[in-house]
């Protein structure tokens, strides 16, 4: 049985991430994507990316409406490996953060977390507020990874490309996926601060 991650588009800006990490479940194999996408969502999608629901939900093994609370992903007897929700909308971490799950999202997220299984969000907003700061200390406290899409520079990217497939390799990595696509740390070779 393939193994399942749940993963929510909401409406901040970086829907290519939620875009990528589809596209990298459906290239490995033995990984099934289920797949909420918020109204929010398809707006930002669109306009980034000029895509349509159906266009993203195709990238999914299974896609779900936001508003189906009665959705499989939404009780901890289905079993998953646990959710990212990449973009993650300030609103989306605050319901998260305060157990408000009013949207199959946030839902799925409340679930992750009461079964202890692994909830990623991938925020996108700045600069923070104190509110935004609490509610990512709060997810934490609750076992959930806050996990800003922060670029890796010392793997000397060359295109927007680059620096998304390596954020998308990193959520791979904390649920034991192993991708070609992170350039990994080798060590600095030399030390320029070494004296002559």
């Amino acid at each position: 049985m393939p193994k399942r991650l749940i993963v929510g588009i909401t409406g901040a800006t970086g829907a290519i991430y939620g875009i990528s990490l589809l596209r990298a479940l459906k290239e490995l194999g033995g990984w099934e994507s289920h797949l909420v996408l918020t109204d929010a969502g398809v707006l930002n999608v669109w306009h980034e990316h000029k895509m349509k629901r159906k266009d993203v939900e195709r990238l999914a093994h299974v896609a779900y409406h936001p508003k189906d609370i009665g959705a499989t992903i939404a009780s901890g007897s289905f079993v998953t490996e646990g959710m990212v929700i990449a973009p993650c909308s300030m609103k989306t971490l605050a319901a998260v953060a305060h157990a408000h799950a009013d949207d199959l999202v946030s839902r799925a997220a409340d679930v992750v977390l009461k079964e202890r299984r692994r909830l990623v969000l991938v925020p996108r907003e700045t600069p923070l507020n104190l509110a935004h700061l609490r509610n990512m200390v709060a997810v934490t406290e609750m076992g959930g990874i806050i996990m800003p899409p922060m670029p890796a520079f010392y793997a000397r990217p060359k295109t927007l490309d680059d620096l998304v497939a390596h954020t998308v390799g990193r959520i791979l990595d904390l649920f034991g996926v192993r991708t070609t696509k992170v350039k990994r740390w080798q060590g600095l070779k030399g030390n320029p601060a070494a004296p002559d």
